[in-house]
């Protein structure tokens, strides 16, 4: 495992110092990733995904002729070290950041609006979301609370009419996530306001680790309560464990989870105890038949031969859309007078209205108002082993008077 790890680094290393020179003038991006760390289940995939984009936008012309340089680095989830690291990208000069973790993107956040560093970060905190506190966070994908209340609402719309006790008492819900990590606990608050919305009764929260690998305390602390859905706020692995335990132990409820735990690993890993899974999903899977797609499957094969495509995950399409989106942002900044922070921010990111990067991302729109990027969110179901798309929730049109209350959170 360790021997498998070295080489995954030591790939990332190399693709990172050796991208094609596209022009004489040079652009330097800097990225975070976790391939170490608590949330490496997911980050190792994610961090080739940004090497292997940043290839593509060089062989295809950079930006307006210009070569994009990436500094990637792993920082492990620690937020000293991304503190650290964000420190050693503004001595080197980079434009923009490529960031990773909720905690360390909410806790740099203060600094970068000082520094006007636009920041292109993998956490979708629905706290990064409001221009008016965090105007240089961005990205590619809708947030992890508006992702939330989509899924609790599609379960509520698809599952619960079909339930034994329609009509006859409240449904039940309950949330597992790490209390102590910033991105589990992000949209919280948000999905529980979602549940008293659509009229849930809602149970005490269960405290399970990122690293867990078994849940069976916090599956037992649910089975009082009885819930009918579950909420899942942690990443795939200790989301398969939650999900396997469950079944195992008769819990007998439905699972929800966000983004970060729901990809192609989850019926792998949980087996039988997946069917029926529900979660939210920003892009398209890595190889379906999408716009670009081709592109991506192309590169994979090309600077990492040793992962076979069937081992690939969604976390690469994600990196791709941030790095297509931070290009588009940069080309537009370029033309219109420079790549200062507040003209990548002015004139790049809250110029895009509808911007369609492909890979099944939705259209991007950002304004110097709201930076969530739309209010549809394309909700998965497990069906079989497979991964297929359940439904759609438009909660921009369905609550029209409550979408611009819940900005930021």
């Amino acid at each position: 495992m360790k021997s498998k790890l070295f080489v995954l680094l030591l790939a990332i290393f190399f693709i990172a110092g050796s991208f094609s020179v596209v022009g004489a003038a040079q652009i330097k991006v800097g990225a975070l990733n976790d391939t170490t760390g608590a949330t490496s289940d997911v980050g190792k995939d994610y961090a080739l995904g940004i090497a292997e984009a940043m290839h593509y936008v060089n062989d295809s012309g950079g930006v307006n002729g210009k070569e994009v340089k990436l500094y990637q680095f792993d920082y492990g989830y620690r937020i000293p070290e991304a503190l650290t690291k964000y420190k050693l990208f503004r001595r080197l000069k980079v434009v923009a950041v490529l960031g990773w973790g909720t905690g360390d993107t909410e806790a740099l956040s203060p600094t970068i609006t000082k520094d006007k560093m636009p920041y292109v970060s993998a956490s979708y905190s629905g706290h990064l979301t409001n221009p008016a506190k965090t105007p240089y966070n961005l990205f590619a994908a809708t947030d992890y609370s508006t992702n939330a209340r989509a899924a609790l609402t599609a379960w509520f719309d698809t599952k619960w009419p079909k339930h034994k006790d329609y009509g006859k008492r409240k449904p039940h819900f309950q949330c597992s996530y790490m209390f102590a990590s910033a991105y589990c606990s992000a949209p919280i608050k948000a999905v529980k306001d979602q549940a008293t919305l659509l009229g849930f009764e809602i149970g005490s929260d269960q405290d399970t680790s990122l690293l867990a690998i078994d849940t069976k305390s916090q599956v037992l602390g649910m089975k009082e309560f009885k819930p009918d859905v579950v909420w899942h706020g942690n990443t795939t692995m200790s989301v398969a464990a939650t999900v396997r335990d469950a079944y195992a132990l008769g819990l007998g409820a439905d699972h929800i989870v966000n983004n970060w735990g729901f990809d192609e690993n989850l019926p792998k890993l949980a087996g039988d105890a997946a069917e029926g899974v529900m979660g939210a999903a920003v892009c398209a899977f890595y190889g379906e038949d999408v716009p670009l797609m081709d592109k991506v499957v192309e590169y994979g094969k090309k600077y990492n031969p040793g992962i076979p495509v069937e081992k690939r995950l969604i976390r690469t399409i994600q990196a791709w859309a941030n790095v297509l989106a931070l290009r588009e942002a940069l080309t537009r900044a370029d033309k219109a007078g420079g790549l200062s922070g507040e003209n990548i921010l002015r004139n790049g990111f809250e110029t895009f209205k509808g911007v369609d990067i492909g890979l099944r991302v939705p259209p991007l729109t950002y304004t110097s108002k709201d930076h969530r990027v739309a209010g549809k969110v394309p909700i998965y179901i497990i069906k079989n082993g497979k991964i297929e798309l359940l439904t759609t929730p438009d909660l921009k049109s369905r609550w029209p008077d409550k979408w611009p209350t819940w900005l930021g959170w």
